[in-house]
């Protein structure tokens, strides 16, 4: 099979779209037409929509991601606003949480300033964004997900990895096929759009769905995979930020093709287990694999003011309420945590992370208080900062939780109150007592 129209889904065998009027920005096209008037179309419906691949068979590692999500169900929902600028994010402190394709074209985009995207699109509609009926929906998506395969690895809310690696006999198609069902499914049946990316590791997969958004459907073939990453970006490359581009600025090394003619020994040297890391990614050489059981990592939660805080009592009443949230969702998820760690992010937006190992996992609000409240004291020195959270990572049974401790007599007793708490919570409603602390954070 040479490719299929992923409107009528019809095959041909022969190519449609030879050599450089292929359509689509991805390697393997995307569907798309750029605009060209001679766009090949499919010869049953005339869709331009047309997918081919050298690969298109032997490929099954998909990553499906919604298109701007947060904006398309509200859309989906209020059709008044279908061809309206839209911004889904908090008050005027607050950061954008998602913006249409529309709002998109002034400029705006995800965790921008609310201030910054209003100067850039004042004309957009601006909604405060609704976490259940997201989750609601993306319950939805899942589910279509797991009707083709159990190897489904969900990322976030609105993207996910499967892998379709011998599932063509059960469903009588490839994966390619398969995915652009599951694409065109979600848009009918839930009425939001997905852009898919298809490949031989997780790595590529997740590059070529952002290839051709919205809508699109991109391909990464094994015979094609150095070629394509050399002139991209090494900020392309899982886990390299601002810091390690710069350091390999530092060392002339832009573009991952660079890192392609570097040895293995000399990137592990410069740069250690990350060098590897990076030397291995730069040639698309990724091993890990689709894990539907995969665990949480962490567990956190977090909070922008309306105005900038410098003052350490001021911080430490904002941190309170957090560290009630993180335990509250350790304890719903039977877990416990052992690595606190504390997120602030300044006025300039400067990000300023901080963490401690305990002796014991924990999943106390009151634990997760002391140690980031520690935490926060030294950073607490004057600057000003405008979001802070706690999390919690290294995660454990619950039944390894917050042992008693022989060198810390009051632990058993505060352990004892917070479950006292929690009991009554569990009767009366979350308001129904609180901590001292937490008079100065209600409203």
């Amino acid at each position: 099979m040479a490719g299929f129209c992923r409107e009528c889904e019809a095959t041909f065998t022969q190519p449609h779209i030879p050599g450089p009027e292929k359509s689509g920005t991805g390697p393997g096209g995307g569907g798309r037409d750029g605009g060209r008037s001679a766009t090949p179309r499919c010869p049953r419906c005339n869709s331009p929509r047309l997918l081919e691949h050298a690969e298109l068979a032997e490929l099954a590692i998909g990553h499906v991601d919604c298109d701007a999500f947060y904006a398309a169900v509200e859309k989906r929902d209020r059709p008044e606003l279908r061809d309206r600028p839209l911004i889904i994010g908090g008050g005027h402190r607050g950061v954008v949480s998602t913006a249409c394709y529309i709002a998109r074209l002034s400029g705006v985009r995800s965790a921008m300033p609310m201030f910054t995207a209003k100067k850039l699109c004042p004309d957009a509609v601006i909604l405060p964004p609704d976490m259940a009926k997201y989750r609601h929906v993306a319950e939805d998506i899942r589910k279509l997900m797991f009707a083709l395969t159990p190897q489904v690895e969900p990322v976030s809310i609105d993207e996910a990895f499967l892998d379709l690696t011998g599932t063509a006999a059960l469903h009588k198609m490839s994966p390619a096929q398969c995915l652009n069902r599951l694409s065109k499914l979600v848009e009918r049946d839930i009425g939001v759009t997905v852009s898919v990316g298809l490949s031989h590791n997780k790595f590529l997969a997740k590059l070529a769905s952002d290839l051709d958004k919205p809508r699109g459907f991109s391909i990464i073939g094994k015979a094609e995979t150095e070629a394509f990453l050399a002139p991209k970006s090494v900020g392309l490359i899982w886990g390299v930020g601002k810091v390690m581009r710069e350091q390999l600025a530092k060392d002339g090394i832009l573009t991952m093709g660079q890192i392609q003619q570097t040895s293995l020994d000399a990137m592990t040297r410069r740069f250690g287990n990350m060098g590897s890391h990076i030397w291995h990614l730069a040639r698309g050489l990724d091993d890990r694999r689709v894990e539907p059981d995969s665990e949480a990592k962490s567990i956190s939660a977090e909070t922008t003011f309306d105005i900038d805080i410098a003052d350490l009592e001021t911080l430490a009443g904002e941190l309170w309420p957090l560290c009630e949230k993180v335990a509250y969702r350790l304890k719903a998820a039977n877990l416990a945590g052992q690595v606190v760690h504390i997120k602030l992010k300044t006025a300039g937006f400067r990000l300023v992370t901080r963490q401690v190992r305990l002796q014991a996992p924990t999943q106390l609000a009151e634990s997760l208080y002391r140690s980031g409240h520690a935490l926060l004291q030294k950073e607490a020195t004057g600057d000003w900062y405008r979001l802070i959270g706690i999390g919690v990572d290294s995660l454990h049974d619950a039944k390894d939780a917050d042992p008693l401790d022989l060198a810390d007599p009051d632990a058993d007793r505060r352990r004892r109150v917070e479950v006292a708490m929690d009991s009554v919570r569990a009767k009366l409603g979350r308001d129904a007592i609180v901590k001292g602390r937490s008079l100065k954070t209600l409203k």
